[in-house]
C-alpha cells in the first residue's frame, strides 16, 4: 500500500536530519537500567542521538538542534537550588523519563536536577534562539547560564524560553532544569500511580519529549492556526508573526493556491482527508526573513440524522461507524517514551492493518509526531485529557482547565483528531471520601461537567466534544458515551446527540515470556488461547456492528491496543513481538465484514413485561448463601420488577426500593440449547453483582442511564444447568437517583 507524501516537509525534514549533529557525539558511557520487558526498537536507540527527528511536523525550520542525548543527574532531593557551573552525580538519557529503563535511571524522584553544556552556531548570531521543551512532567524551573528562564507547569504540553539574552557571545552554554513532580492526586496525570497495580501504571517524570533549540528571525513565525473548511472549498491559516505572512498551499511540490494570513485560501477541487484517502496538502508560510513548512488535510466532521433521522457521526458528509481500540501509549522500556520514531509509526500501522479506522488517545497526550503519523496513515483519534483524581472542588481545577486549554490549541491543526474528550468516568468529576472520611463538593457536579464541555467547544468548535466518557454523562457535549464489560451495549437513541461506545471488551490473554510481570495478570475476562480469544473477540463485533445497522451506535472503542504492564487485554503483548488473535478474522470483524449478532429476548424486563421476584432491603444472613439455589427465601417479600424509585432515568419502577441496598432471587427456566448463548440486559443505579446457582456471573461498580446488554461471566455460564436455575441480584446505592432490574436475552446469528 503506497501513502501520499508531503514533499515540501519532508524536504525540509532530509535537510534538517543532514544539517544538525548531535552535540558531543564522543563515545559515551550508558546503558538501560533493569527492566521485565524490552521492545525491539530499543536496540535502534543511539544513546549517542535519541529520537533525532524534527519534534514539530506543522511548524518546521530548515535550521535547529536537538539537546536529546546524556545529560547530567541527580536525584539529590536536599539539593536547594541550582549548582551553576559545577557537575552532578549522575547521568540520565534525554528525552526519556527517569522511571524509564531507557533513561538508565529506573528510579523516581520527587525532585530532581537536569544539567548539561551546548554550544549555539555561529550563523545564528543574528537571530534570536529559542529553548523548546516537548514536555516536562509536572513543574521545571529553568536557567541558562545562570539566568533563570521561567517556570511551567503540566506534564503534557510544550513551552519555549527565548533565551537569546542569556547567552554568552561564545563557547558553551550551560542549562540547568529543577523537576518536581510528586504524582498528587490534584495533577493531570491520566493512569500514573505511585504504587502501580491493576490498570494504574509506573508513575512517569521529568522531560519525557525532545528537547532542543532553534533560531527564529525578530520578525519571525511563532504559531500557525490551520482551519480546513469543507464546505466553502478551501482553508483559513492565521499567522503569529512579527510580520506580514504570505501563505503558498502546495499539492506534490507544486504551488495550487495562495493567500495572507486570517482570508479564506480556496483550493479547486479540494481533495479531502479521510482514512482511506489520507491527503495532505503541503504549507509554505513566509513572514520577513522567516520561512516554515507546514501541511492540513481538508476534512469536516459533524453529526447530522441519517434517513430514519438517527443521529450520527459523519465525516465529510459521510456517515462513518468508527471502530478502533483504547490506546494507552505506554511502553515497558520508555514508558511515556517510544525508543524510536519508526516504533512510534508501528503502533498505528498494526492498528490500520487490523481494520481499525479510529484511535482512542486514553488518559494521555502524545508528542507531536504520533500525530503526524496519524495524520499521515489516515486514521481517526479521540483525544483523552489527562484525568486527576481530586476528591472534592478546589484551586486545583483551575490548572486543570488551563493544561485541557493547552491541549487543545497545540493540537488544533491536527487533522487526525475529530474529538476532544475532557472527563473520563467520573475521574477528577464525582466528589468521593476525602482522608479526614467526609464528602465534599463534586469537582465537575452536572452544571460543571456540561459547562467544561461547552468550554472545550468554544475553543475549537469544529470537532465534536464528548464531554464526559463512561458512567457520568451529564446531557452534555456532542455523544452519549457509555461504557460496557465486555459488553457491547449501547445507550437509547437521542434526538440530537449521537451515542458510541467509548470502551468495551477487554478480553485478556497472557502470553508467557512477553509479560511484564510473572502474576497477577489481568483482563476484564481472560481466555485460554488464541482461537479462544478470536472468536470471543469476533463475536462481540457481530453484536457492535448490529448495534449500528439497528440501535444507531456511531462508534465503539476496543480494549485495548497492546498489554500494558499488569493488563493483558490487548491485541498485541507490551513488547509488541505478539498479535494474539488472527489478523484476517480481526479485520474482517472490525470492517464489518462478519455475521451480525442479534438480540432476542428470553426473560423479559420491567420495560416490557414486569416480573415477579423475592426481595428483601435486609442483609441476609449468611456470606453469599442468599444467593445459592437452596437457600431458604420464604420470609423475603414479594415484588414487581423493576425496583427503585420514580424519576430515576430510564426506570419503570413498579415495587419501591428507597433503601441502601436490595437483594433479589427469582428462578429461570434455561432449556439446554440456550444455554451457551443466553446473557444479561440489566440497567442499575448503582453498583450490582449477578449471581447464578450461587456463581458471580456479572458485576458492575458504576451506574447505567437505561438497559442495556451485559455479557455473562464464563464462569456464571458454566454454573448454568438444564432446566431451573436461581438468578440472585444485589444493588447498592449511595447517592442520586436509584434503580435495578435484570432481564437474559439470546445473542443469535442474524440471518
Amino acid at each position: 500500500m503506497s501513502w501520499p507524501i508531503l514533499p515540501l516537509v519532508l524536504m525540509f525534514v532530509l535537510v534538517v536530519f543532514l544539517m544538525h549533529a548531535p552535540l558531543r557525539a564522543a563515545e559515551i558511557d550508558w546503558k538501560p537500567s533493569k527492566s521485565p520487558l524490552m521492545t525491539r526498537f530499543a536496540k535502534d536507540l543511539d544513546p549517542k542521538n535519541p529520537l533525532p527527528e524534527y519534534p514539530r511536523p506543522q511548524l518546521v525550520r530548515k535550521q535547529w538542534q536537538t539537546l536529546n542525548g546524556l545529560w547530567q543527574f541527580s536525584g539529590d532531593e536536599n539539593m536547594t537550588g541550582p549548582s551553576f557551573g559545577k557537575d552532578l552525580t549522575g547521568q540520565i538519557l534525554v528525552p526519556f523519563c527517569m522511571e524509564s529503563a531507557l533513561s538508565g535511571v529506573g528510579k523516581h524522584y520527587d525532585q530532581s536536577w537536569y544539567r548539561r553544556t551546548f554550544t549555539v552556531p555561529k550563523d545564528w548570531a543574528s537571530q534570536r534562539v529559542l529553548l523548546h521543551f516537548g514536555a516536562v512532567d509536572y513543574k521545571s524551573t529553568v536557567w541558562v547560564n545562570g539566568q533563570e528562564m521561567g517556570k511551567h507547569v503540566g506534564g503534557y504540553d510544550a513551552f519555549s524560553y527565548d533565551v537569546t539574552d542569556a547567552l554568552k557571545s561564545e563557547g558553551e552554554q550551560e542549562v540547568i532544569v529543577a523537576v518536581t513532580d510528586t504524582t498528587d492526586e490534584t495533577q493531570a496525570r491520566g493512569k500514573q500511580i505511585p504504587n502501580p497495580h491493576g490498570i494504574w501504571y509506573t508513575p512517569v517524570s521529568g522531560i519525557w519529549q525532545t528537547v532542543w533549540i532553534e533560531p527564529i528571525a525578530k520578525d519571525g513565525i511563532t504559531a500557525l492556526k490551520i482551519t480546513p473548511d469543507v464546505d466553502a472549498g478551501g482553508v483559513k491559516v492565521e499567522v503569529t508573526s512579527g510580520a506580514a505572512a504570505k501563505i503558498e498551499v502546495l499539492d506534490g511540490g507544486k504551488s495550487i493556491a495562495s493567500g495572507k494570513s486570517g482570508e479564506l485560501i480556496k483550493i479547486d477541487g479540494a481533495k479531502l482527508w479521510s482514512p482511506e484517502t489520507p491527503h495532505l496538502y503541503d504549507l509554505r508560510v513566509t513572514a520577513g526573513d522567516d520561512v516554515v513548512a507546514s501541511y492540513f488535510g481538508m476534512r469536516k466532521i459533524e453529526i447530522s440524522p441519517d434517513e430514519k433521522g438517527v443521529p450520527r457521526i459523519k465525516l465529510n458528509g459521510k456517515e462513518l461507524m468508527q471502530v478502533g481500540p483504547l490506546d494507552q501509549g505506554w511502553w515497558p522500556d520508555g514508558l511515556y517514551t517510544a525508543p524510536t520514531d519508526a516504533a512510534l509509526k508501528s503502533d498505528i500501522e498494526i492498528t490500520k492493518q487490523l481494520g481499525f479506522n479510529m484511535i482512542r488517545k486514553h488518559v494521555k497526550v502524545e508528542p507531536q509526531r504520533w500525530y503526524y503519523w496519524a495524520d499521515k496513515l489516515g486514521m481517526l483519534v479521540w483525544q483523552d485529557m489527562p484525568n486527576a483524581f481530586a476528591a472534592e472542588a478546589g484551586d486545583w481545577q483551575k490548572q486543570f482547565e488551563a493544561e485541557l486549554e493547552q491541549l487543545v490549541q497545540e493540537h488544533y491543526n491536527a487533522p487526525s483528531i475529530i474529538m476532544w474528550v475532557p472527563l473520563n468516568e467520573g475521574w477528577g468529576q464525582d466528589a468521593r471520601k476525602t482522608e479526614a472520611g467526609k464528602v465534599g463538593k463534586a469537582p465537575y457536579d452536572k452544571a460543571g461537567t456540561t459547562a467544561l464541555g461547552d468550554k472545550v467547544k468554544s475553543w475549537d468548535p469544529t470537532r465534536l466534544v464528548n464531554h464526559a466518557s463512561g458512567w457520568t454523562d451529564q446531557g452534555g457535549g456532542d455523544v452519549h458515551d457509555i461504557h460496557n464489560y465486555p459488553g457491547p451495549a449501547a445507550p437509547p437513541i437521542e434526538k440530537k446527540r449521537a451515542i458510541v461506545l467509548g470502551e468495551f471488551g477487554g478480553l485478556g490473554l497472557p502470553i508467557e515470556g512477553h509479560l511484564w510481570q510473572s502474576d497477577k495478570n489481568w483482563g476484564y475476562q481472560n481466555m485460554q488461547s488464541k482461537d479462544d480469544l478470536t472468536d470471543k473477540y469476533v463475536r462481540l463485533l457481530g453484536r457492535l456492528w448490529q448495534l449500528h445497522d439497528e440501535h444507531g451506535l456511531c462508534a465503539g472503542v476496543y480494549t485495548q491496543t497492546t498489554d500494558v504492564e499488569g493488563e493483558v487485554n490487548g491485541l498485541l503483548t507490551y513488547d509488541r513481538e505478539i498479535l494474539k488473535m488472527d489478523e484476517k478474522r480481526v479485520r474482517d470483524a472490525n470492517l464489518g465484514k462478519g455475521a451480525r449478532l442479534d438480540v432476542v429476548p428470553f426473560v423479559k424486563t420491567a420495560e416490557h413485561e414486569p416480573a415477579d421476584w423475592k426481595y428483601t432491603t435486609m442483609k441476609p444472613s449468611g456470606n453469599d448463601d442468599w444467593a445459592k439455589a437452596e437457600y431458604d427465601d420464604s420470609s423475603w417479600k414479594t415484588g414487581k420488577s423493576g425496583f427503585g424509585t420514580k424519576d430515576t432515568p430510564g426506570a419503570f419502577v413498579n415495587t419501591k426500593w428507597d433503601t441502601d441496598d436490595i437483594w433479589l432471587r427469582r428462578e429461570i427456566d434455561i432449556p439446554a440449547e440456550a444455554m451457551k448463548d443466553v446473557d444479561f440486559v440489566w440497567h442499575h443505579d448503582e453498583a450490582i453483582q449477578v449471581y447464578v446457582n450461587g456463581v458471580l456471573a456479572a458485576r458492575s461498580g458504576q451506574h447505567t442511564t437505561g438497559y442495556v446488554e451485559q455479557r455473562m461471566r464464563d464462569e456464571g455460564r458454566a454454573a448454568l444447568k438444564p432446566g431451573k436455575n436461581t438468578i440472585a441480584v444485589h444493588c447498592k446505592q449511595t447517592i442520586g437517583g436509584q434503580y435495578v432490574d435484570l432481564g437474559l436475552i439470546r445473542l443469535v446469528e442474524k440471518k
